[in-house]
């Protein structure tokens, strides 16, 4: 009864109630909500923190920004899905706030293609060596088609394309990545899919702010050539997969061109399949046949890996003394 009560204060008063149905459209920092409410940023921070506190919304910190959305989980975050609902479409305040809202996206996602136009060559130029993204995506989805995908988890998600790939299969769906720009991207091409099941997150992938088994399925796409240590990598994804959980991983198969690393920042020219299912292997994970998508001058592989349960899952450790990756 307390928690219900103390969500009903929170909301009680109409530039919360405001930012609740604002933060229900997607993930708005300060000043978003700011510009779009015509409000000082004290006040509008104080109405944030009363309703993240009452757990109506959640928050999320990205270097100096902090974004809010609607709470996902708990009784708080099911009362205020509750009240986006009941407040009238065709209100005139609520029409105008979307108005705003609407205005500010297209700045940001202006913003982002911005810097999209400008790696476009780059980003071209690396998938051009390669297997047609289409095949590859494809093949993804084939991966993880037929098991559960209630939690995602995209690991150096880059500009999303997973997320939007799998959003609509997913109950939720969380995008992890360093790069504030490369989030930046990512979000607008969220907001333009419509994806609000979807979320980003700045983080490191060798240490995910996230608890241990928490998702069904987690991808690294294209992500471990640039990694220092993607054994370690793999150890964190590992952690935070549920029994029975699957991880992705598609990268180059061994290559020469070093080039690469000197242009594009690869720190790997590629990986042999015994290599990725020997840290899968150490990281307590059984790996499926590999899947090879041959391109020139490039190979594309695929590999399936899954953290087995109960007594499968300690057949999988690894054996004590074996050397550390």
């Amino acid at each position: 009864m307390q928690a219900i009560l103390s969500s009903l204060r929170a909301a009680a008063e109409s530039t919360r109630l405001r930012l609740l149905l604002l933060c229900a459209r997607g993930e708005l920092t300060v000043s978003d909500l700011t510009e779009i409410l015509g409000q000082s940023q004290p006040r509008v921070s104080r109405h944030l923190k009363l309703l993240c506190e009452a757990g109506l919304l959640d928050r999320s910190r990205e270097g100096t920004y902090v974004f809010y959305r609607l709470a996902e989980r708990g009784a708080a975050a099911e009362f205020a899905r509750l009240l986006v609902a009941l407040v009238p479409a065709e209100d005139a305040t609520v029409a105008l706030d979307r108005a705003r809202l609407e205005a500010v996206k297209a700045q940001r996602a202006e913003t982002a293609n911005a810097y999209f136009r400008a790696n476009a060559a780059q980003w071209g130029r690396i998938r051009s060596l390669y297997v047609d993204e289409r095949e590859v995506e494809a093949a993804v989805v084939d991966l993880l088609a037929g098991g559960r995908l209630e939690e995602l988890l995209d690991l150096g998600t880059g500009t999303g394309r997973m997320l939007e790939i799998f959003g609509p299969r997913a109950g939720h769906a969380l995008g992890i990545d360093l790069s504030r720009d490369m989030l930046a991207v990512a979000r607008a091409n969220l907001e333009r899919a419509d994806l609000h099941n979807c979320a980003l997150r700045q983080g490191d992938i060798y240490q995910l702010p996230l608890p241990g088994g928490a998702f069904d399925a987690a991808i690294f796409h294209q992500v471990l050539h640039y990694a220092e240590r993607p054994s370690r990598a793999i150890r964190e994804a590992a952690r935070v997969l549920r029994a029975e959980g699957r991880l992705v991983i598609v990268d180059f198969a061994p290559h020469d061109l070093e080039f690469l690393r000197a242009e594009h920042a690869h720190r790997h020219l590629g990986f042999a399949d015994g290599e990725i299912i020997a840290w899968c292997r150490e990281a307590g994970l059984v790996c499926k046949p590999v899947r090879h998508l041959p391109g020139q001058p490039l190979t594309v592989s695929l590999w399936l890996a899954r953290r087995p349960s109960g007594e499968a899952r300690e057949a999988a450790q690894p054996v004590m003394g074996a050397p550390p990756p």
